[in-house]
């Protein structure tokens, strides 16, 4: 089968990327082979929208799946629309995941595990500057009640976001920083369990 890894590099041994919209390369990887090409992602810099038009490049180059950290509702739409299944992985090399992936030990999500521009473009909305969300969460997929709530569309080009205010920035960065130590307790109760069966 063919997936796609998001990776901040060019072969297997790269890292996994933690997010999908701006990841720099996409990985598509034969399963059956572990035979693979590197493409680098042409929606890295787009000024926004980032996730659909890299979501729309990884089905029209016939991914079946997508192994990644965190995606977006924007792309989280497209890729439910072609029938293509998100798979959340927590860390580790492109090769790891294809071969998680392969063998069963991911389940798909069944909605976005991030709100909307939460990568990189979602920096400048907020006021933060460039790389606001990048690399946020370890893919697990996971919050305290369920999905995330649904979030806004994006505005029409050419309309900016006003910026947020203070209490409202701080109140975003606490939420983030609350999803960050849920993910990294998860994380670390994962390693111990692995250092554990050693």
């Amino acid at each position: 089968m063919k997936i796609v890894v998001t990776a901040n590099g060019a072969d297997l041994d790269a890292p996994a990327s933690p997010v999908f919209g701006r990841c720099p390369v996409y990985i598509f990887v034969d399963t059956e082979t572990m035979e693979f090409e590197a493409v680098e992602n042409p929606a890295i810099n787009a000024a926004g929208g980032a996730g659909i038009q890299a979501a729309q490049f990884v089905v029209e180059r016939g991914a079946r799946a997508v192994v990644t950290g965190n995606v977006g509702p924007n792309a989280f739409n497209v890729f439910q629309s072609a029938g293509v299944p998100i798979y959340p992985f927590g860390g580790g090399t492109v090769r790891e995941a294809a071969e998680a992936f392969r063998v069963g030990e991911l389940q798909s999500i069944a909605d976005a595990n991030v709100q909307a521009g939460m990568g990189v473009g979602g920096g400048r909305r907020m006021g933060m500057g460039r790389g606001m969300g990048r690399g946020i969460g370890m893919g697990m997929g996971r919050r305290a009640g369920g999905a995330f709530p649904p979030t806004p569309p994006p505005p029409p080009t050419g309309i900016v976001d006003p910026a947020p205010s203070r209490e409202e920035e701080i109140a975003s960065l606490k939420d983030m920083a609350g999803e960050l130590r849920k993910q990294l307790a998860e994380v670390v109760e994962r390693l111990d369990r692995l250092e554990k069966e050693e």
